[in-house]
């Protein structure tokens, strides 16, 4: 292969070349830089991103060598900061810019010497957005420099190679800590959030910095934050829930076994002692109205351990659990309860809250309504599921505050407004009562 090796004094040829190579050099750097800018997505406009790369570079390069000059312009052939060092102002318009951005160098005579300077573009994205611009000022001593070139043969320019690797490293590396240092940031706010959450503060969260793929870990740090706190939320009331069902067991059992036992004692005493006493004597009636009262009293906790009874709602669905409710007060309290039932769509929530409404209904019903005869309907009308209690019945009188009544009422009304519905009770002496609720119905 023919090499020709030529040699230059101190000439604008070899300014351009040494200007073209170290422009060349930061371009690269400060496009990895606005490549990083722009990957973080955040609103900013391209000559904003241009701005502050700009911004970056100047400060980091502040005490490099300062026969180097080095600026950066935008589309328009302006500068978008002053020069470093302050040789050109912001917006002015060096020797040899233009709006033109494609990679060119030149030379020009200051003082007496020749200067190079070289203009390469700057890209963000595949996109240019503006050019670095550079001057060689540095002034020689007239000796030779040595130019390799080659017609073909790879081997050739090892100098110019050497020297563009030289420069090319140190930028790289300095960009590379100026692109990263945010994110690192990111990075160790979002360790030290997992870290606390760990530590049990299940309140912390992180901002959503971007909408990179730090930003969707940070997003996606804060969605399952709120789900640990939901999921902790539902255990706590389940456990409640737990709590309450075992206790009401433990009640019912407690009744059953010792208070129900002694009070049918109690009535087998009373009828002996009605049974034993003569007709003509005095005691004959309080035997009678003694036996009566156990006999109330009794039926009583019959309806308190029917209202206290857990009820396996989630294995055999509203309906059918609403039926068997009603067959255990017919069986055991030989109240007739008609019913008229239809299946609705309820969530879990809900079926549980209308199931106790009826509960406490029929329950009320029997112990302070003294009613035989019970009707209860569930159906849907349109988007509103509606559930109607009524007895036959003593009743009683609205205006006036009846303390047995009260607080199965207000249980009710409870219930009923944790699930989103309404509740109307209609009452009148000797005329029974009517507990009709109307609750939204889930979505289809």
């Amino acid at each position: 292969m023919k090499t020709q090796v030529t040699v230059h004094t101190s000439n604008g040829c070899t300014r351009q070349d040494r200007a073209g190579l170290l422009g060349a050099g930061q371009a690269a750097g400060l496009s990895l830089l606005a490549d990083d800018l722009t990957r973080q997505q955040d609103g900013r406009s391209r000559p904003e991103i241009l701005a502050a790369v700009a911004r970056r570079w100047l400060a980091a390069t502040a005490s490099a060598d300062s026969k180097m000059v080095r600026a950066v312009a935008g589309l328009d052939g302006r500068l978008v900061q002053p020069s470093e060092p302050a040789a050109y102002g912001a917006g002015s318009t060096p020797p040899g810019l233009s709006s033109s951005t494609q990679a060119r160098t030149g030379a020009i005579t200051l003082s007496g010497n020749e200067v190079g300077w070289a203009i390469n573009p700057v890209e963000a994205a595949g996109q240019v957005i503006g050019v670095v611009y550079v001057q060689d000022r540095s002034v020689t001593d007239g000796s030779p420099v040595v130019d390799v070139a080659s017609d073909g043969d790879d081997r050739a320019g090892p100098l110019s190679a050497g020297l563009a690797l030289v420069v090319l490293v140190p930028v790289c590396l300095v960009f590379g800590l100026l692109s990263t240092r945010k994110l690192i940031k990111r990075i160790q706010r979002l360790a030290a959030g997992a870290a606390t959450m760990a530590a049990g503060d299940l309140t912390t969260r992180v901002p959503v910095s971007a909408g990179d793929e730090i930003g969707r870990l940070e997003e996606g740090f804060n969605v399952m934050a709120e789900r640990v706190v939901a999921a902790g939320r539902v255990e706590r009331e389940l456990a409640g829930a737990q709590a309450r069902r075992l206790e009401r067991t433990r009640i019912a059992r407690e009744l059953h076994d010792s208070v129900s036992q002694d009070l049918f004692s109690l009535s087998l005493v009373a009828r002996s002692l009605r049974r034993t006493l003569p007709e003509s004597s005095r005691f004959q009636e309080q035997a009678e109205s003694m036996e009566k009262t156990v006999e109330h009293t009794m039926r009583e906790m019959r309806a308190m351990l029917l209202q206290l009874r857990p009820i396996a709602l989630e294995e055999a669905g509203l309906v059918a659990t609403l039926r068997d409710l009603c067959e255990a007060f017919q069986v055991r309290l030989g109240v007739t309860v008609e019913t008229d039932l239809h299946e609705v769509r309820l969530g879990p929530g809900a079926e549980h809250a209308v199931l106790r409404i009826v509960q406490e209904a029929l329950s009320n019903a029997t112990r302070h309504g003294g009613a035989q005869r019970i009707e209860l309907r569930l159906r849907q009308k349109g988007e509103e599921i509606e559930i109607v209690v009524r007895d036959h019945g003593r009743g009683f009188d609205m205006a006036q505050k009846h303390d047995s009544h009260g607080m199965g009422l207000e249980m009710m009304r409870e219930r009923v407004i944790e699930v989103g519905g309404v509740i109307e009770v209609v009452s009148a002496p000797d005329s029974g009562t009517t507990v009709r609720v109307r609750i939204p119905a889930e979505e289809a």
